[in-house]
């Protein structure tokens, strides 16, 4: 296997895509990938991936543009030198928020990019809790679409909280947090708010008893932390226990940590999907890693193999 594969990395996370090889008992391939003078990427492939099965670990994170220039170009090298197959994982999925028309005259970000990379030369996607499903119907490629629910319960099971509730931020969640309250045997609670402006809304009430009980509220993305926090600290002044946050990417964007630093959260638990740098680090925030569930999906792709067991 080791000699029909090639994993490589772009700059937007470099340390999750060595600890995936790691999971894989694999070495990362070498390929140059930094700028020109004035600013555009530049990409050479240092290793032969003629007739390879090649895999790309670049999620689209902020620096959002350049994380997904880098992604592009480095899918054109590798078309060019003759991959037998290319699939580009992206554990995060930059433009995904803007995934339908909601109000006139604004664009639909999620099928540009998903068109972008098809158009590319990419044969499949692998990635890992899309803002919207039905994103997945944008590509017109196999997209696999991986879950973090069992890294977060596995994680979450340890608290032995006999009186825990599963929140949802919003109607829209309610899926997601049924799944979590099914594995943790916890209770149900939606947040019911009203969206002031894309990055900010108003909590209105709390549809569930969280009074006296342990709360994990669960959601994909976390930017600013404005929506979150506004919850979090309603969910505190009804009566609520010890307040835990489980989000999949943490953007943290703006005055986020300083926000999670003076809230009511006990622990906000990310993943590594995103790079989470040393002056963005505290107490208070918990990072565990999606690097070997996808290992596992990757070497299951190559070898043709089902990866719906990964799925939940």
């Amino acid at each position: 296997m080791k000699e029909k594969v090639c994993v490589f990395s772009g700059n937007a996370n470099r340390e999750l895509a060595l600890n995936i090889c790691k999971n894989m008992d694999f070495k990362l391939k070498e390929a140059m990938v930094t700028r020109f003078s004035e600013g555009e990427v530049r990409v050479q492939i240092k290793d032969n991936v003629r007739g390879k099965d090649v895999f790309i670990i670049q999620p689209t994170c902020p620096p959002v543009n350049d994380n997904i220039m880098e992604l592009l170009v480095m899918i054109d090298a590798l078309r060019r030198a003759s991959s037998g197959r290319i699939t580009a994982v992206v554990p995060y999925f930059g433009y995904a928020r803007q995934d339908r028309k909601d109000q006139p005259r604004v664009p639909i970000t999620a099928k540009l990019i998903a068109n972008l990379l098809t158009n590319s030369g990419v044969d499949r996607i692998l990635t890992m809790d899309l803002h919207a499903g039905q994103i997945q119907g944008f590509f017109d490629i196999p997209l696999d679409h991986l879950y973090a629910i069992g890294i977060f319960v596995d994680y979450f099971s340890k608290l032995n909280s006999k009186n825990l509730c599963v929140v949802s931020p919003d109607v829209g969640g309610i899926k997601m947090a049924r799944s979590y309250a099914k594995r943790l045997n916890a209770g149900l609670a939606i947040v019911d708010k009203r969206r002031i402006s894309p990055e900010q809304t108003e909590v209105m009430n709390i549809l569930g008893e969280i009074k006296d009980r342990d709360v994990v509220l669960v959601d994909d993305i976390i930017a600013t932390g404005t929506s979150v926090i506004e919850a979090v600290n309603f969910l505190k002044k009804i009566g609520a226990g010890n307040i835990y946050v489980a989000i999949t990417h943490g953007i943290l964007s703006g005055s986020a940590i300083e926000k999670i630093k003076a809230s009511p959260i006990k622990e906000l638990v990310i993943t590594d999907t995103i790079p989470l740098p040393k002056e963005k680090q505290c107490s208070k925030i918990k990072v565990l890693s999606v690097a070997g569930l996808l290992a596992e999906a990757i070497k299951r792709i190559h070898k043709e193999e089902s990866i719906s067991c990964l799925f939940d």
